[in-house]
């Protein structure tokens, strides 16, 4: 609002405090949108926070169905492109196949070399989890036979200090 004083002056916006004439702090700067009551600190009016969405399963298979069909795409795309035949050798078996097929072979075959020692190296840690798993089990069922037997202790030794000999017993 402008008053009649400021006449030479363009005209501002006026928050909720200055209509109310509460006094603002020096150095204080107002945002657009913002609500100030006295003693508090400015906060922008709505919610601040973004709730994060979660990853489900389901989503996951969603974004590796979708690669995977980018990837085939490609993969049709690179044998249509290389269709010229060419001849293959291997361990004296001979045969003609369109290149972009020999190409990939070569590649599946590649994939599963790299297959196996991968697959003996999980064998070999899963086997490993399940033995340290076990180990931890009989562990805590040893620490909770151990703490049984001290609870069974402990009541055994309030129960005798609870009995008191009859007076005039030496």
């Amino acid at each position: 609002m402008t008053s009649p004083s400021d006449a030479g002056q363009p005209a501002r916006e006026t928050g909720p405090a200055e209509q109310t004439g509460a006094a603002e702090q020096p150095g204080t700067v107002r945002q657009p949108g913002t609500v100030q009551q006295p003693g508090t600190v400015q906060q922008p009016a709505g919610p601040s926070r973004h709730r994060a969405l979660r990853r489900t399963r389901t989503g996951g298979v969603w974004v590796g169905l979708a690669l995977s069909a980018v990837v085939l795409l490609l993969l049709l795309v690179f044998i249509l492109e290389n269709g010229q035949r060419v001849e293959i050798s291997y361990f004296g078996a001979h045969g003609h196949l369109p290149l972009g097929v020999a190409l990939l072979l070569a590649a599946v075959a590649g994939a599963l070399l790299l297959l196996i020692p991968g697959t003996v190296r999980i064998v070999q840690l899963r086997r490993t989890a399940r033995r340290h798993h076990a180990a931890a089990q009989q562990a805590s069922a040893a620490a909770e036979q151990a703490s049984a037997a001290a609870q069974q202790a402990s009541a055994a030794a309030r129960q005798a200090s609870s009995v008191q000999p009859p007076e005039g017993t030496p």
